[in-house]
């Protein structure tokens, strides 16, 4: 970025082990230690940098310290401003901190300590992430060396359902969304009738298939889980009733997962800005996709429940492992480590 591109004045150039905060984020832990990588880079003034006195502070010390949400509480009730959105952390407001500081040594065991834990925390988070991954790389490959698959037109596996919902301005309706990069519908903002423009919506039943027209090109497919069935999606979002007697919601769920299949859904998006191409309905009943046979769409279907299984293990895993951390750094800030 030129001078001629920005209004500040001055930056502050980082060095590593540096300490940043930003002004209007600090609150919710937007704090940092410098990492060697962004050495030399630069930062507006909205990003107050400090540097810790070595001979009493450990720079690592104070990052594991700030991570505690008990500190980002702390500088809220430090900030000031109207309203939330408005806080903003000081640098004066930060400095006025008040840090529990043993001697040096004590410093860098606790930290020692806390980096192994955090390893071992992150090893378990990877190993979850494997197992996920190599499941999802199994179920494509049930359809994949399927010798039996056939390219079939969407049109003859699914059917364009039209909007059923007719607004109330005094009424208040659940929408849906679809996450991108193939994760899947979940459930989005309540919003009044009033709220929006559209005349008419599309109530969702779940094991139908559902995309936004807009962001189909990033992967943004979906079958409609059970937990969003009467969810309520705007017409920009296309959804298709499967049929079932063809093609299982299942095969379909698992083949839109697949970044190899955006791609070429992406080539019948219209526009020329990548960002703005819609995928159309009917140019998405025109796709062809390798449809398997109705024995191997059986089998996917059976592994793919054990495989929801050891998702929903996983996820559970997932959460305790989440809440394991601040305990640590509870427990090392209160000399219990």
């Amino acid at each position: 970025m030129s001078p001629s591109e920005t209004s500040y004045k001055s930056y502050n150039r980082l060095i590593s082990d540096d300490f940043v905060i930003s002004t209007p984020k600090a609150w919710e832990g937007a704090l940092a230690l410098v990492t060697p990588e962004f050495d030399g880079w630069f930062l507006s003034p909205v990003f107050p940098t400090f540097r810790a006195n070595r001979e009493r502070l450990l720079p690592k010390f104070l990052e594991w310290y700030c991570k505690r949400k008990s500190v980002w509480g702390e500088l809220q009730r430090k900030s000031r401003g109207i309203g939330a959105r408005r806080e903003s952390v000081h640098p004066e407001q930060f400095l006025s901190l008040e840090i529990p500081l043993p001697p040096l040594p004590e410093q860098r065991r606790v930290v020692g300590r806390i980096d192994e834990l955090e390893g071992q925390i992150q090893e378990a988070l990877n190993i979850r992430m494997e197992a996920t991954e190599e499941s999802e790389a199994l179920l494509r490959s049930i359809i994949t060396y399927d010798k039996r698959v056939k390219l079939t037109p969407m049109r003859e596996l699914v059917k364009l359902r039209p909007p059923d919902v007719t607004v109330c301005a005094d009424e208040t309706y659940q929408f849906a969304g679809v996450y991108c990069f193939g994760r899947g519908v979940f459930k989005a903002l309540r919003k009044s009738g009033m709220d929006f423009a559209y005349p008419h919506l599309t109530r969702l039943r779940a094991g139908e298939f559902v995309y936004p027209k807009l962001m189909a090109w990033e992967g943004a497919f979906g079958v409609v889980p059970p937990e969003c069935t009467g969810c309520v999606v705007s017409p920009e979002f296309p959804v298709f009733e499967v049929n079932e007697d063809r093609v299982l919601h299942e095969v379909l769920d698992v083949f839109f997962r697949s970044p190899s299949v955006w791609s070429q859904v992406a080539g019948k998006s219209t526009g020329t800005n990548i960002r703005r191409r819609r995928l159309n309905p009917q140019d998405f009943l025109d796709y062809e996709m390798p449809l398997p046979s109705r024995e191997t769409q059986m089998t996917l279907r059976k592994i793919n429940a054990e495989v929801d299984t050891l998702k929903r293990l996983q996820a559970e895993t997932a959460a305790k492992l989440d809440a394991l951390l601040p305990s640590i750094l509870d427990r090392a800030f209160k000399g219990e480590l």
